[in-house]
């Protein structure tokens, strides 16, 4: 699975990939780095600590990611 978000702070999408077959967690943020996480859990714990639904452009697909993540995990 691959989720882009528009932030308001930049003008690529945030996105976020993945992959539990291939073991790929990984995100591209606002800055446009990149993030790879070992573990899903990590990926999601630092969603949760470093975005919030006030930065990006439709602040509902903040918890839609959060729930795709849940539910291409199960």
């Amino acid at each position: 699975m691959e989720y882009s978000l528009q932030s308001l702070e930049c003008a690529d999408p945030c996105t976020v990939t993945v992959d539990p077959d291939n073991h790929i967690y990984t995100l591209k943020t606002f800055d446009t780095s990149g993030r790879v996480f070992n573990e899903p859990m990590e990926l999601v714990a630092w969603i949760k600590k470093n975005w919030n639904p006030s930065q990006f452009r439709e602040p509902k697909e903040y918890q839609a990611l959060l729930n795709a993540i849940k539910q291409e995990l199960h």
